[in-house]
C-alpha cells in the first residue's frame, strides 16, 4: 500500500493539487500558443485522453493575449510557462491563466517579482517554482558543483531559494519542481526536497527523449518516486505527440495501482503462429480505448489457438488466424468473424459495453 506524503493543497482552476487529491496527469502543448485554433484543438484532444492540467508556452505578449480565448474553449486548467520576462507573467494572469510556471530568481529583481506576486494575489493564481539542472545560479554551482545523484544540493537549494523569494512577499500558493535529465539525480533530488517542504511537488524527468527512451527514463524515475508517495502532479516529457505523454502517464499510474482510467490493453508479443497484422490491430484498439472511461480489460491476441486461454481474464478480446478471427469474452467464444471485420466488430462491442456501464453507474 502506497502512503502518500502529506502536502499542502492548492487549487489550479478547479483541480485540487496536493493533500489527499488524486495525482494529476499533466502535459504541455507543442503548438504556437498564439495560434489559438491549433492550440485549442490539441488541448481538446488531450482532454479526451485524460489530461487534467495543461501548460502552454508564453514566449511573447501575443501568446499571453491568446490565453483568454484558449481557457474559455477548454475545460481543464491552463498554466502559462514563462521565462525571464515578468510582463509575460502579469499579462498571462490578466488574460485568465489558472497558474503560472516561473523561476522567480530570473525575472529581473525583487521589484519585478513583486509585480508578479501582486497580480497572482489579485487573481488568486498559484505559482509553480520550476528549477532544472540547466538554470541553477552560478554561486550554487560553485558552492556545490553540478547536481548529480550523490549530490543534488545545488538543485534543491536553488528551488528553496526561489520559494523563499515568494514567501518573503507573503505568497504561499506554491508548487515546486526540480527537474534533471538524469534518472538517479531526479530521484535523489525529489527525495531530499520532499523532506524539506510540504508544498506540493510536480515531478518529471526533463528532456527525457523519444518514445522508447523517454518512456523508460520517466517511468523508472517517476515510478520510484510515486511508489514512495512523492509527487502530486507529473508530466511524462517525450519528444512526441503530447497524447503519448498522457497515455504513458495513465499506464504508469495503473501499473502502480494508484489510479485507473479507461480500459487496460493486454496484447501478446507475437510469435511464429501470428498470421494477422497484430501490430496494426493493437495500435488501432489502443488508440480507440484512450477515449473510453470504463475500466475494462481488452485483449488483442495473435492466434486463435492460445489467445482466449492466455487472456481469459479479459472482459473482451480478439484473436486472429489466417483470414479469420474470433471475438471472445472472459475466455469464451462470443463471435467468429472475417479478419477484416475483427476491428469494427470489437469496437462496436466496446461501445456497447461502455454504454451499459454508464447506465449501471447512474
Amino acid at each position: 500500500m502506497i502512503q502518500r506524503r502529506k502536502t499542502k493543497q492548492i487549487m489550479i482552476g478547479t483541480v485540487p493539487v496536493g493533500g489527499d487529491a488524486p495525482i494529476s496527469v499533466q502535459s504541455m502543448t507543442n503548438t504556437d500558443t498564439a495560434d489559438t485554433e491549433a492550440t485549442i484543438a490539441q488541448i481538446i484532444g488531450l482532454q479526451e485522453a485524460g489530461c487534467e492540467i495543461i501548460r502552454v508556452a508564453v514566449p511573447d505578449l501575443e501568446s499571453a493575449a491568446a490565453i483568454r480565448e484558449i481557457r474559455e474553449a477548454v475545460s481543464i486548467p491552463v498554466i502559462a510557462d514563462i521565462h525571464f520576462d515578468y510582463r509575460l507573467a502579469v499579462a498571462s494572469m490578466e488574460q485568465g491563466a489558472h497558474a503560472i510556471r516561473i523561476n522567480p530568481g530570473n525575472l529581473g529583481g525583487s521589484e519585478k517579482l513583486a509585480k508578479v506576486v501582486d497580480c497572482a494575489k489579485l487573481h488568486q493564481v498559484p505559482i509553480r517554482v520550476g528549477v532544472n539542472s540547466g538554470s541553477i545560479e552560478k554561486d550554487l554551482l560553485k558552492k556545490y558543483g553540478y547536481p548529480d545523484a550523490e549530490n543534488p544540493r545545488a538543485l534543491i537549494e536553488s528551488a528553496m531559494r526561489n520559494v523563499e523569494l515568494l514567501e518573503e512577499q507573503d505568497f504561499f500558493e506554491i508548487k515546486i519542481s526540480i527537474k534533471s535529465a538524469d534518472v538517479l539525480t531526479t530521484v535523489s533530488g525529489y527525495r531530499r526536497l520532499s523532506m524539506l517542504t510540504n508544498y506540493p511537488l510536480h515531478i518529471g524527468v526533463t528532456e527525457a527523449g523519444g518514445l522508447i527512451g523517454g518512456t523508460v527514463k520517466s517511468s523508472v524515475a517517476l515510478g520510484i518516486l510515486l511508489h514512495e508517495g512523492i509527487g502530486d502532479t507529473f508530466r511524462i516529457s517525450l519528444t512526441r505527440d503530447p497524447l503519448e505523454e498522457v497515455r504513458v502517464g495513465y499506464e504508469l499510474l495503473r501499473s502502480l495501482k494508484i489510479r485507473e482510467r479507461g480500459p487496460e490493453l493486454i496484447s501478446c508479443p507475437t510469435c511464429g503462429r501470428t498470421r494477422i497484422d497484430l501490430f496494426g490491430l493493437a495500435e488501432a484498439v489502443e488508440k480507440h480505448i484512450q477515449k473510453m472511461q470504463s475500466p475494462l480489460k481488452v485483449a488483442v491476441m495473435g492466434c486463435v489457438v492460445n489467445g482466449p486461454g492466455e487472456a481469459k481474464e479479459a472482459d473482451i478480446g480478439v484473436a486472429g488466424g489466417r483470414g479469420v478471427g474470433i471475438i471472445f469474452k472472459k475466455g469464451e467464444l462470443f463471435k467468429k468473424v472475417k479478419e477484416d471485420e475483427l476491428l469494427p466488430t470489437l469496437i462496436a462491442e466496446l461501445e456497447k459495453m461502455e454504454e451499459e456501464r454508464k447506465k449501471t453507474s447512474h
